[in-house]
């Protein structure tokens, strides 16, 4: 490789900024110019005599009265703030790369003080190092300017990536880092740790009473006790809004419930003074201790979290240990399985339709059916609602169950324009946008279909929320569909209710039909809601008839229509009207 030339010319200089002729005199480069209006100084750097030149401007970015103090790279050293983690020094000197020909680019930041005690400048120093005959930097040269604004925002945003800004402790994901590492530690040393998750009790009440600023107060409040009583090697950071996170290094079964109620009764001891006041707050705690009883991170979380879930649900201000159940885990290894199996039925189709026959009291014709959900099993056996409903309400998937039979209702009623059908809907659905908008797109493509369609609700899910079930009653009424409360009697609604509510029908629970015969009470019962019903001018439907004798009595109490195992049992047939004689009269509980 040549050897660079050396030169002891100015770094500053007016250059001509077209050799080839293409420009005349008048377009020359005033590089001092630029670097003055920048707010850069250049440099050269001759390595072997260790001489530093710079640009004219050079003392007044780097606050000096001269350059004389870094005339030489020893002496530039000498500005070196001793926090710097690398200099350019260490940038030429201890580079990897090779010079090809052309140099080779650095950059660097690091900080300088003009005086002992003068503050810090952070500077970013751009520049390129030729190498010599022998393939190490002889020389380098660049420019220098001052970023303390831009190094004070890259710190502030390094902060924030680490540290939660309300209360200073580090934030989720590096508490989550730091357990990962206490895990691994843990295990290297064949000893347990802790991990608690703090929860700040009715928070939303200091917001809705004080404001979000007080509860922030509250929050940073109850951050500095838990750290107050922390061990030093022990670790804390914000897990979420109104949760903290605690990591208890080499800590048993026992020592983690002492260390737990240690924290609650700090926090609870003495009112907290906020800038509204004194204001009390409790927390509860959920732990778990690992690995013994969580192997990953993972587990520990979803552990504490679900110690805690059950600690307030039980008494609220308290801890609880997570503890193994084996019939818990059994339970969740059968809603994975369910999960699978309800969404494969579904992407597979094999979600169907069971019809149940409802006559009339009087004529003992068929008036409707009541549509109810099967899954064809893979084994080729048909799984009821009753055994598919709950699990898919547990496991949120029941909206989806709900959406693929109304699409399957719809599609029957439109093949036979004389079919009426009604439908089921769970509670979740009826505040569920994706099924109301799928009831009004499929109702509005077949406008022929509302005024034979019951939408039933049951009775809980009314009383529950009376104002969102009328709301849903006059939604689907205004589509042309008629709403039927199913289950009634089971919730107890009231006259008021009843009548605020606006739908068209009551089917009364089979529970108070199935004895009817022999039971005093449920005659009682039946009857006192059959007068009510009349008194409203609502259709009522007897569920669970389950003989001769029963339907009887209900036709002569007024009873609109029977549904039930003397009626006629739900089965996948297409919808026809089954002859009366031949209908069991056995009574089975509908499913």
């Amino acid at each position: 490789m040549t050897k660079p030339t050396k030169t002891s010319r100015p770094v500053e200089t007016r250059v001509d900024a077209d050799k080839t002729g293409v420009a005349d005199d008048a377009s020359k480069i005033d590089i001092a110019a630029i670097l003055r209006s920048s707010g850069e100084a250049a440099y050269e750097w001759q390595i072997e005599p260790d001489t530093l030149l710079w640009s004219s401007n050079a003392a007044a970015v780097l606050g000096l009265r001269d350059t004389s103090p870094i005339a030489t790279g020893r002496g530039f050293a000498m500005l070196l703030d001793a926090g710097n983690a690398k200099t350019r020094f260490d940038a030429v000197m201890q580079s990897a790369k090779r010079d090809q020909g052309g140099g080779v680019p650095y950059q660097v930041q690091y900080a300088i003080r003009s005086k002992p005690r003068a503050p810090k400048l952070w500077i970013e120093d751009t520049g390129r190092w030729f190498a010599g005959n022998d393939g190490k930097p002889e020389r380098a040269h660049g420019v220098i300017r001052i970023i303390n604004d831009r190094h004070e925002r890259e710190e502030q945003l390094a902060y924030l990536s680490r540290f939660d800004p309300l209360t200073g402790e580090i934030n989720r994901w590096h508490l989550t880092e730091q357990l990962e590492k206490t895990l691994q530690e843990a295990a290297r040393a064949n000893i347990n740790c802790g991990f608690l998750l703090v929860a700040i009790d009715n928070l939303a009440r200091v917001n809705e009473a004080y404001g979000y600023d007080i509860a922030d107060e509250v929050i940073a409040i109850v951050g500095k006790r838990l750290r107050n009583k922390m061990r030093g090697e022990d670790c804390l950071g914000r897990f979420s809004g109104t949760k903290f996170g605690l990591i208890l290094c080499d800590c048993s079964v026992d020592e983690i419930s002492v260390a737990a109620e240690r924290f609650l009764s700090h926090i609870r001891q003495d009112v907290l003074m906020t800038t509204a006041g004194p204001i009390s707050v409790t927390g509860t705690i959920g732990g778990v201790v690992a690995p013994r009883h969580a192997g990953t991170v993972h587990d520990v979380l979803a552990r504490a979290q679900e110690a805690l879930d059950l600690a307030r649900e039980k008494r609220p201000g308290t801890f609880l240990a997570y503890q193994p159940n084996v019939e818990r885990e059994a339970m969740r290894r059968e809603n994975i399985l369910a999960t699978d199996s309800i969404v494969t039925a579904l992407d597979q189709r094999r979600i169907m339709l069971a019809y149940e026959p409802v006559i009339d009291a009087q004529t003992h014709q068929t008036v409707f059916h009541e549509c109810l959900l099967r899954i064809h099993g893979v084994n080729g056996t048909m799984i009821a609602a009753g055994d598919i409903m709950p699990v898919a309400e547990r496991l949120g998937l029941v909206r989806l169950l709900d959406q693929r039979v109304l699409e399957l209702v719809i599609a029957e009623m439109v093949a036979n324009p004389a079919f009426r059908a009604s439908v089921n809907v769970s509670a979740s659905s009826t505040l569920d946008p994706d099924w109301w908008t799928r009831l009004e797109t499929l109702l509005r493509l077949h406008n022929s279909v509302a005024e034979r369609l019951i939408i039933e609700i049951t009775e809980t899910t009314a009383i529950h929320d009376i104002d969102n079930a009328r709301s849903f009653v006059m939604r689907a009424k205004g589509l042309g569909a008629s709403i039927a409360i199913d289950d009634f009697g089971a919730g107890y609604t009231s006259f008021r209710n009843l009548r605020k509510l606006g739908v068209d029908m009551i089917k009364i629970d089979g529970a108070f039909v199935q004895n009817l015969a022999q039971s005093a009470d449920d005659q009682t019962f039946v009857r006192t809601m059959l007068e009510l019903a009349r008194g409203l001018k609502l259709k009522t439907v007897a569920e669970w008839v389950p003989d001769g004798q029963t339907a009887a009595m209900l036709a002569g109490w007024g009873c609109d229509y029977l549904q039930g195992g003397y009626v006629g049992q739900a089965t996948p047939d297409r919808p026809c009207v089954v002859p009366f004689e031949k209908r069991a009269a056995e009574a089975t509980p509908r499913r």
